[in-house]
């Protein structure tokens, strides 16, 4: 929550879902923010493993305390090598110089060189913050790097919706009215298991507009994958991957031959045929993990396989 002070007036701003879902999918993997300021941005950061939250509380004694959404720090807490700024703005309402101020605040604090990374979903704010910021200090003026709508690609492939799963979530946010995005984002999920299902569509659904999220229930919804979300609840009434429900077998099946062919992989007729025999949803399921990294059709099958 946000307090506005001005003539007395207490106005208390609560964050929407959106910006709340944001701040999460950084905060759980703070490795993100890094790979988007190396990787899609072209920033050259120091090359560590060791990336963590730094307390994102600054004090401006005698002043106030600020606070940003997210502070990471790249090296060991000893000697940090690097420092991220995360702020996630969906409107011009933030002054850009309290960016600068973050920044300033956090190089007082590690005495390392800082990076403000801003993620507008809005494409007003992003040409908002994507101005250099003149602080009003001689010699300080700070840039700022801007994820905006126009800087998330549209994610269709499901191979690579996988390997990046906070962008694909972005993705589907930005560019969710396409729906391949979604097909793409669900059978990623569907792909990778494990508990990234429930998680990562909460933050699509926190994030997308309300058209959105009507395809992301109707394809949840008619797709078999381990889902704990409010989906789950809604469509099959319990919290838990639903297994073998009937017409399990008929979802599994589309799952792997769409991967296959989504990654432009031919599937030879008697490959389709023993998909399409195939009755066992784990085997099924276990064959869909293995279709999103096959260099063949064929290659889906072992010797362990049925």
């Amino acid at each position: 929550m946000v307090t506005l002070r001005a003539h007395h007036v207490t106005i208390s701003v609560m964050p929407s879902p959106r910006h709340d879902a944001l701040r999460q999918m950084f905060a759980d993997r703070p490795q993100v923010a890094v790979e988007i300021l190396r990787d899609l941005m072209g920033v050259d950061l120091p090359s560590t493993s060791l990336v963590r939250q730094e307390d994102r509380l600054f004090n401006t004694r005698p002043s106030d305390d600020i606070e940003p959404d997210l502070g990471i720090v790249l090296g060991p807490p000893q000697s940090p090598a690097h420092a991220i700024i995360v702020e996630i703005q969906q409107d011009k309402s933030k002054d850009p110089r309290q960016l600068a101020r973050y920044a300033a605040a956090q190089w007082l604090m590690l005495r390392c060189d800082v990076t403000v990374l801003v993620v507008c979903p809005d494409r007003r704010a992003a040409a908002y913050y994507s101005q250099p910021i003149d602080t009003g200090l001689t010699g300080y003026r700070l840039q700022a790097y801007v994820l905006g709508p126009d800087d998330v690609p549209a994610i269709t492939d499901p191979q690579e919706a996988a390997a990046h799963l906070e962008l694909a979530v972005m993705s589907v946010m930005i560019h969710g009215r396409e729906r391949k995005v979604i097909e793409a984002f669900a059978t990623a999920l569907v792909a990778t298991g494990g508990d990234h299902a429930p998680k990562y569509s909460e933050y699509a659904c926190s994030m997308s507009a309300p058209e959105v999220k009507d395809i992301l229930e109707e394809i949840m919804a008619s797709t078999e994958w381990p889902l704990h979300s409010r989906f789950a609840h809604q469509h099959f009434g319990r919290g838990h991957a639903v297994g073998h429900t009937a017409g399990s077998h008929e979802t599994a099946r589309r799952i792997v031959l769409y991967l296959l062919d989504a990654r432009g992989i031919d599937v030879p007729q008697d490959v389709r045929a023993r998909i399409d025999a195939c009755t066992d949803v784990d085997l099924l399921m276990h064959w869909t993990v293995r279709a999103s990294s096959v260099q063949s059709a064929r290659d889906l099958f072992d010797d362990s396989d049925g």
